[in-house]
């Protein structure tokens, strides 16, 4: 696994890469000299803002170090495959999501402890943030639903499944005060969850996945 190469925000408007200081770069002749991790985080931005455009043929290193206007192996000084780029957007992801989803239970739990309908609330907030997340990072989107994925390696779309089972744990948890069916509840949701992510990466991006949401959620968790 590489080492994180950005930390996340809060804001789930405003989840982004940004440096950290764990990679130095070497300069080009005539270019200013990156600062230390500056040069993976390009990276990792170009791929992802590659991965935005709909439809689009497989990435290859060569069209990525194009894009930064550097040679393939620059790329290869900072991550020793392209699945360990497309494993430093998932981590990106995780981070952010699950970093989010702990920042909502903690919330809701506090702000409403005695609600009987506060785990509802929690998974219904959950999920809003997952399609906030999704319309704010197309690309990524692309590599939560396995669309970017498909030529790479396959433990790249195993560490996505895995993602997709933590979601509908959490989402479990927050329900786990309605009884039984919590766990039924918990993978309709998770499974509505993907379903609009797929939609929105089919469409083009065109159909956004926070489309009618609340009135869908209100039949899911009414």
């Amino acid at each position: 696994m590489p080492d994180a190469p950005y930390t996340s925000t809060e804001d789930p408007d405003s989840q982004t890469l940004e440096p950290s200081s764990d990679a130095d770069d070497v300069a080009a002749p005539g270019r200013k000299r990156p600062k230390p991790g500056e040069r993976r985080v390009q990276i990792l931005q170009a791929l992802a803002s590659m991965l935005e455009q709909p439809g689009g043929e497989r990435i290859t290193t060569a069209a990525l170090a194009a894009r930064l206007a550097v040679s393939e192996a620059a790329l290869y000084r900072h991550f020793a495959s392209k699945a360990q780029m497309f494993e430093g957007l998932i981590e990106f992801i995780e981070q952010s999501v699950f970093s989010l989803i702990n920042q909502i239970v903690e919330r809701e739990q506090s702000a409403s402890a005695d609600s009987v309908d506060a785990g509802a609330r929690q998974a219904a907030k959950v999920i809003a943030m997952l399609m906030q997340f999704a319309e704010k990072n197309p690309g990524m989107a692309r590599v939560m639903v396995g669309d970017a994925l498909v030529f790479e390696h396959e433990r790249l779309q195993q560490r996505m499944n895995q993602f997709f089972d933590k979601i509908e744990a959490a989402l479990k948890q927050c329900l786990r005060d309605d009884g039984a069916d919590a766990a039924v509840r918990a993978s309709v949701l998770a499974a509505f969850t993907a379903g609009r992510l797929q939609r929105f990466v089919r469409s083009g991006f065109r159909r956004l996945p926070s489309e009618r949401l609340d009135a869908s959620l209100a039949l899911l968790l009414g």
